[in-house]
């Protein structure tokens, strides 16, 4: 059995909104959500202190606090996001469907709320138990958004926890979209979440990868450029309703991309050293699966996390498979590093670019890397492109690589 897969609801939480609109006018002034970070200023050792917050986010008042005990910021962020992208598919107050074991969630984070961590740390070093509670754990466990986003809409479908750093929003969009596609769901909940903590900087500090240009937030990160120095850690949240094609159309639902194939692999070499030769591999598993030709590809949506490796590799793979200037940009200038919500944050945000024909250009990409040449680049100022077919690619800790095809859904 194969069946078609499309999307018909989504919505997210990012640093520069929660909505297309905003997010689109503010990208238009050139702005991004990249602030300093003045209470990082006691972390003595860490150099970094630029972050891509989200500012002033709340749950919607008709949130109970019982319904909110167990979840932390991340499971907030992907909870809000996911009641919206219900209501975008029409599938919000449709109880007896959501209930029917039909529908399921494939979700991930790097990780969970990181706040209990403090609560555990001081039990095993004080013996007091102090801080915790009956959901800490609940909040910190690394599937803590996928279980609450089930709890909370009563899904007795499968979930799938797909926690691999950088890739766990790409791999939830590509699991939902197998299990679909194989029969085993006929919809799924699909992305990821990351909240914003100073311990995720830090891993990454550590391996001198964070950007310190902490006096010109405005100016970092810098995806794929000579002058790029390191990631900038960003937070948020995006859910995608997942849907066989024939069980959307039979409902009248508005389709508003496919997902026509998907491709993962690892590298199988080192932890945190990219390697691009299995990069390419699964970016051909992805066009393999897809049916159609890298010649049919309009624009690739990078992962351009503004690292000396990661950039490097990444457009080396790319380019070496697709042999031309294929239009190639990154949105990672705008919110950071979003880490388990990349994937899901891109794809939505690809989605909506398709459908306007408007392609923001890589913020603070002004002099290309030379190692990264070859791509075209979009620079300078958004582009309007044509779009039917697209290409998202994500990579993560680990050599796990990920890279989604998306078309139009028009037919």
């Amino acid at each position: 059995m194969s069946r078609r897969v499309v999307v018909t609801g989504m919505s997210g939480v990012t640093s520069l909104g929660d909505n297309w609109d905003d997010i689109r006018t503010r990208m238009s002034k050139g702005e991004t959500g990249i602030r300093y970070m003045s209470d990082w200023e006691r972390y003595e050792d860490m150099s970094t202190r630029l972050a891509g917050p989200v500012e002033d986010f709340k749950m919607p008042s008709h949130f109970s606090r019982k319904a909110l005990r167990s979840m932390g910021p991340v499971s907030r962020m992907a909870v809000a996001a996911t009641e919206k992208a219900l209501e975008d598919a029409g599938l919000l107050e449709d109880k007896d469907f959501l209930q029917s074991g039909r529908i399921g969630t494939s979700y991930g984070s790097s990780f969970g709320s990181t706040a209990p961590v403090k609560a555990f740390a001081r039990l095993m070093e004080t013996g007091q138990a102090r801080g915790l509670t009956a959901t800490s754990y609940i909040q910190m466990m690394s599937h803590t958004a996928p279980v609450n986003i089930g709890v909370h809409f009563g899904l007795t479908g499968r979930i799938i926890p797909t926690s691999s750093a950088c890739t766990s929003g790409s791999m939830g969009v590509g699991y939902a979209y197998e299990a679909i596609k194989a029969g085993h769901q006929d919809a799924m909940i699909a992305g990821g979440a990351e909240e914003l903590c100073p311990t995720m900087a830090a891993v990454f500090d550590t391996l001198f990868a964070t950007s310190q240009r902490n006096d010109e937030p405005h100016l970092s990160p810098r995806p794929y450029d000579a002058a790029r120095d390191g990631l900038v850690i960003g937070e948020g949240s995006a859910t995608l309703i997942l849907e066989e094609r024939e069980h959307a159309i039979a409902r009248g639902a508005t389709i508003h991309a496919e997902i026509l194939g998907f491709g993962t692999n690892s590298d199988g070499k080192h932890i945190t050293q990219p390697s691009s030769d299995t990069m390419r591999v699964a970016l051909e598993l992805a066009l393999k699966d897809s049916g159609i030709d890298k010649s049919d590809i309009d624009l690739i949506n990078g992962h351009g996390t503004a690292t000396a490796q990661g950039d490097v590799a990444e457009c080396q793979a790319t380019y070496g498979l697709f042999d031309r200037a294929v239009p190639f940009h990154t949105l990672k200038g705008y919110f950071g590093h979003t880490l388990g919500a990349c994937g899901s944050i891109e794809l939505w945000l690809a989605i909506k670019s398709m459908h306007d024909g408007w392609v923001p250009p890589t913020a603070n990409l002004t002099d290309i890397d030379e190692n990264c040449a070859g791509l075209d680049h979009i620079k300078d100022g958004p582009r309007d492109i044509e779009i039917n077919h697209f290409m998202s690619n994500n990579f993560a800790f680990g050599g796990i690589n990920t890279s989604l095809i998306i078309g139009r859904g028009d037919n």
